[in-house]
């Protein structure tokens, strides 16, 4: 199963914080925990945990189910990102989105590739359509 970059984020905050508390890292230099802010981290993962139950349901390889399920999971990442002021996906995490969105449909059978050429664009695009962040 494709890990969740919301996973990644936490484990990085939390590496910060122990050590920060070890001693070996100046609290002036930590800040992962406001780059990935609690509630951004919870959002995150509850809206990739939803994905991943809309693509266990897919039924066969129907391209508008697919699409939907892209199109869900892009529209609540706008939220979140808009909730945490435009700010809460930077350059890398939105690549690690991208790449999380089409690693859980590959896991599920879906020949990303295909799909996307089937609406005539490449598959770095299939969120393209919805996403703001």
């Amino acid at each position: 199963m494709a890990n969740r970059p919301s996973a990644r984020w936490r484990a990085r905050v939390d590496e910060e914080t122990t050590e920060v508390a070890a001693g070996t890292r100046a609290p002036s230099d930590a800040f992962m925990s406001e780059l990935f802010p609690e509630s951004l981290l919870v959002a995150t993962d509850e809206a990739l945990r939803a994905f991943e139950l809309a693509v266990e349901a897919l039924r066969g390889q129907d391209d508008n189910e697919a699409f939907e399920a892209i199109k869900r999971v892009v529209l609540m990442l706008n939220e979140i990102n808009e909730d945490h002021d435009g700010a809460g996906y930077e350059t890398q995490e939105r690549e690690e989105l991208c790449l999380y969105i089409d690693h859980t449909l590959m896991e599920h059978g879906i020949d990303v590739s295909a799909l996307a050429a089937r609406r005539g664009i490449s598959r770095t695009e299939i969120t393209d359509d919805w996403r703001d962040w």
